[in-house]
């Protein structure tokens, strides 16, 4: 399966079967959340954070591509991910994009 951010696939004529989408919530457990507040206060990389997001974008992307091949399609193309926190600690993963199907 082809992932782009672009509108287009050089050298690829497709049409286009709908919006396809993944998401996915995620949030560490207590004790990985009270670990990060500390180390708000000095500064830094949250790396619990950044692993919990990186695997959410993962999952997210997963789940959108799942959908794309029960569409039977070759690429997903304009790619989009957005994120919001739902609560402390916790976060919503989107990612969106338009299933395509080359032509030849």
């Amino acid at each position: 399966m082809i992932l782009v951010n672009t509108d287009y696939i050089n050298g690829k004529e497709f049409e286009m079967l709908g919006l396809v989408k993944g998401s996915t919530i995620q949030s560490k457990h207590l004790g990985k959340d009270i670990a990060q507040s500390f180390k708000t206060l000095v500064g830094g990389e949250l790396k619990a954070y950044n692993e919990m997001m990186n695997d959410a974008r993962a999952l997210a992307t997963k789940r959108m591509v799942e959908e794309a091949e029960t569409l039977k399609a070759d690429a997903i193309v304009n790619v989009r991910y957005a994120s919001s926190a739902i609560m402390q600690g916790a976060a919503e993963v989107i990612v969106y994009g338009t299933a395509v199907k080359f032509v030849n």
